[in-house]
């Protein structure tokens, strides 16, 4: 059997058709969820709750019934997200024995009533807390880009991207708190949509930090990322499409594009050449706010601070069963104030304020979404050093959006025979549907190389 390589409106369409069946759809994903190649990539399927959902939205279209676009199609959750009957592992082995969900998180129940074949929950760094994908615990799904090196998938929704780019499942539900869907989506060659925070509830989702979380999701196509999005914001964006022509790009010259690698340094240069020759401005400008955020966020960091409140406990009680890169970040909220937090707080109110000033007026801020390529698993595995050096350069560029509370595309700009990179498209809180408008054009331009 084949994996599933195809936009949800493709997939669609030949169900229209008639060509294929969503019981087959789904049985192929979950006969390939099986294989070596998925390795790691799920820690656990609902092979018959996922046929019999794809049955009946066959059953119901050949009864004439209009279907909802993911009725029947295999979906990914992200194990962080509550399942009815089920306890919340998120990528750790200290939750086991903890009370099971006694209702699903409402994104889960969204797409549920959405109609979608839920096959899964995706591996994840525990407690989605680094943007490598590796877990000790459950092992690490290698990334597909690359088939003479084992590759990081990114993190913390390492699962959930993997099994996207392999063709398992349409989409993967995840989240993004530092960059943990544009990351992993950037790594392994697909789109990644980081919705405004406010628009998706995090309800029923556990933490990392409150402040940031953000649910969202991973897919082969913008537009895919949208339809995803309506479903778990409960309404679809209202997209205005553009031409690249006349749009503004920012293009930030502080610490964005600073130690980029020799692959991501071409495809970004690329991009933006290609952006440029289709008739949109291309505007450097320095916006220096971006290097006080090592300042702001100390000390500790909104991450750790509010990852501890969380997980206290639970590092007391087993510390030894965490990810030991995992603890010693937690750990790093455990000294700082609730003074030194407030004031956290507001002046990452005035950093805001300050940056949407300075990028009004542009359609989007423009940079790669991580500085490297996706490193070799075992180097990574085999020094702290080498991880935290990673993990530190693969959040970076993210992190500055979820910094600014703000909403973020990142697409596959990579040629064949390169390394998977992502292309990173920002804009402020609340501008996701004309930042989906400007996605959409930019996706167009960089299919039509």
């Amino acid at each position: 059997m084949t994996h599933i390589t195809q936009t949800i409106d493709q997939l669609n369409a030949r169900l229209a058709r008639g060509e294929t069946t969503r019981e087959a759809l789904v049985s192929q994903a979950l006969e390939n969820a099986t294989k070596a190649s998925a390795n790691s990539v799920f820690t656990m399927l609902y092979p018959e709750a996922a046929l019999a959902v794809a049955r009946q939205a066959d059953a119901a279209q050949a009864a004439g019934l209009e279907q909802p676009a993911l009725a029947g199609l295999p979906v990914s959750i992200k194990d962080l997200y509550g399942v009815a009957g089920e306890t919340t592992m998120s990528g750790s082995i200290v939750c086991k024995g903890e009370p099971v969900q006694t209702h699903d998180a409402p994104v889960v129940a969204r797409l549920r009533a959405a109609g979608s074949a839920i096959i899964g929950k995706t591996n994840m760094t525990e407690f989605a807390f680094s943007g490598i994908g590796i877990n000790p615990h459950y092992g690490t799904p290698v990334n597909p880009t690359d088939t003479k090196a084992a590759r990081v998938p990114g993190g913390s929704s390492s699962g959930a991207a993997v099994s996207v780019a392999l063709g398992l499942a349409v989409a993967g539900l995840g989240s993004d708190t530092g960059g943990s869907i544009r990351v992993p989506a950037a790594l392994c060659g697909i789109v990644g949509f980081k919705s405004s925070q406010f628009r998706v509830p995090l309800t029923g989702a556990m933490e990392l930090a409150r402040s940031l979380d953000t649910a969202c999701a991973m897919t082969r196509s913008v537009q895919d990322c949208l339809t995803v999005d309506g479903v778990l914001s409960g309404a679809m964006l209202k997209v205005k499409r553009r031409p690249l022509s006349g749009m503004r790009f920012a293009l930030p010259q502080t610490t964005l594009l600073e130690g980029l690698d020799a692959t991501v340094s071409k495809a970004f240069a690329r991009s933006v050449s290609m952006l440029a020759a289709a008739g949109a401005q291309i505007v450097e400008i320095p916006l220096t706010e971006l290097a006080e955020i090592p300042k702001l966020n100390a000390p500790g960091g909104l991450s750790p601070i509010e990852a501890y409140a969380v997980h206290h406990a639970r590092l007391a009680k087993s510390k030894e069963g965490f990810d030991h890169r995992v603890a010693a970040r937690v750990a790093l909220g455990a000294p700082v104030t609730a003074q030194q937090y407030l004031a956290m707080l507001d002046n990452r109110l005035d950093w805001i304020a300050r940056v949407e000033h300075a990028i009004e007026g542009f359609d989007a801020v423009l940079c790669p979404t991580t500085p490297i390529i996706a490193p070799e698993i075992a180097t990574l595995e085999a020094s702290d050093e080498a991880f935290f050096k990673a993990n530190g350069q693969m959040l970076r560029n993210t992190f500055a959006f979820n910094f600014l509370d703000g909403c973020s595309f990142s697409l596959p700009c990579h040629i064949a025979g390169e390394q998977a990179v992502g292309l990173m498209l920002s804009s402020v809180r609340g501008d996701d549907a004309a930042l989906a408008a400007v996605a959409l054009a930019v996706e167009a331009a960089l299919a039509s190389r």
